[in-house]
């Protein structure tokens, strides 16, 4: 019995091989690069709040550093921004422009309400007037949706599902607004509410688990390899045990 040939088996094996294993070592690569982020991001967290930066290049830079500024809330104008608390709970993040002593608006995200306490009647409490001094991490908006699935706003319902700091300065009826927002940090708000500090730092690190998962298919494919090339040899050999 002429013994059949493992030239195109083997060829696609070491073809498949070879790509699975740049995978796991591209994403052991990816590690190395996650991890100096986080780091970098966790120094950023930590870091001494600074002034308000002046131009949008400048607010890149200091992307979840702390800053500070001074002003007065238009609490008047309150944006509503659809948001699940970590627990699943409803709610919204408050967002209400903040007038610097210079005359210029910045929107503050100044946390979680639940639903029932939208209404600004229901915490007056947390209605800050006069001057004032904020501190917060320093976000710049995404350019359009964050995603296909997130909902349009709806700026005519005062009902927002991203952040658009034109549309919602529009919305709320103010000029001279900056081109990035603070998120306020966790300092008590007289009441409770808006509960500060929602802010998602978190980084999500799976390369270790996907290069594991790379490597563990290279390793079948191997296993999977000498079994199929055993039988296909022994075929080829009827006189050998099987």
């Amino acid at each position: 019995m002429t013994r059949r040939s493992l030239f195109w088996p083997s060829f696609w094996t070491f073809l498949g091989l070879i790509l699975l294993l740049w995978l796991g070592t591209w994403q052991v690569e990816r590690l190395s690069w996650k991890e100096s982020l986080i780091a970098q991001r966790q120094a950023t967290l930590t870091a001494g709040p600074v002034p308000l930066p002046d131009t949008i290049e400048a607010a890149r830079a200091l992307e979840f550093h702390p800053v500070r500024a001074s002003g007065e809330f238009l609490n008047d104008h309150e944006l509503y921004l659809n948001q699940q608390a970590a627990d699943g709970k409803a709610g919204f993040q408050i967002v209400t422009p903040f007038r610097l002593a210079d005359g210029r608006i910045l929107l503050v995200d100044r946390g979680f309400v639940p639903t029932d306490r939208r209404s600004s009647d229901t915490r007056r409490d947390g209605l800050i007037t006069g001057p004032t001094k904020i501190t917060g991490l320093m976000r710049v908006a995404d350019e359009g949706k964050p995603s296909y699935f997130t909902p349009d706003n709806e700026p005519a319902k005062n009902s927002w599902f991203f952040i658009d700091l034109p549309a919602m300065a529009k919305a709320a009826g103010v000029d001279a607004v900056l081109p990035f927002y603070i998120d306020a940090d966790a300092s008590p708000v007289p009441g409770g509410l808006p509960q500060g500090g929602q802010t998602i730092t978190d980084m999500p690190n799976n390369h270790l688990q996907y290069a594991i998962t790379w490597y563990a298919l290279a390793l079948g494919l191997i296993v999977i390899y000498i079994l199929f090339a055993r039988r296909r040899l022994r075929e080829g050999n009827p006189g050998e045990p099987r």
